[in-house]
């Protein structure tokens, strides 16, 4: 399979069918926004073929701002008493769009390995702070 069509994420317990380029409206998330992350992927499809949880595979997704909700009205009334309550609100989003779907990259080797030697002589040496004195013993009388 070389190129999926489509994907389908979860995101703060709510499932969505994505596909690359896509831009959609999710449940506020914890990342500001110009930053990516990647969303766990439930099914992979298109193509006439279909995988169910796929290894290797990830979704990258930016976050491209926070936006408030369209308002919602709530009125409350019950006849004959001259009870009447109104109420609003409008429901924190983040707008996302999805960067690639694509197989995931093997983390780079940290550099070089050094010798353990040269690492412990880089770091300075840990001050240990004094020995407590035992504390003095009170006579009874």
């Amino acid at each position: 399979m070389n190129m999926p069509t489509y994907v389908i994420i979860s995101l703060g317990g709510k499932q969505h069918r994505v596909r690359e380029g896509e831009r959609l409206l999710v449940d506020r998330l914890p990342y500001g926004e110009g930053k990516t992350f990647h969303p766990d992927i439930l099914f992979l499809g298109g193509d006439g073929e279909a995988e169910l949880a796929p290894k290797g595979v990830q979704v990258t997704a930016k976050v491209v701002g926070h936006v408030l909700g369209e308002k919602i009205r709530i009125g409350k009334y019950k006849r004959r008493t001259g009870y009447k309550r109104h109420n609003g609100y409008r429901s924190r989003l983040s707008q996302i769009e999805i960067e690639t779907i694509g197989k995931k990259v093997a983390p780079k080797p940290k550099g070089e390995a050094k010798p353990k030697a040269e690492a412990e002589a880089e770091k300075p040496a840990e001050k240990k702070p004094p020995a407590r004195k035992p504390a003095a013993k009170k006579e009874e009388a």
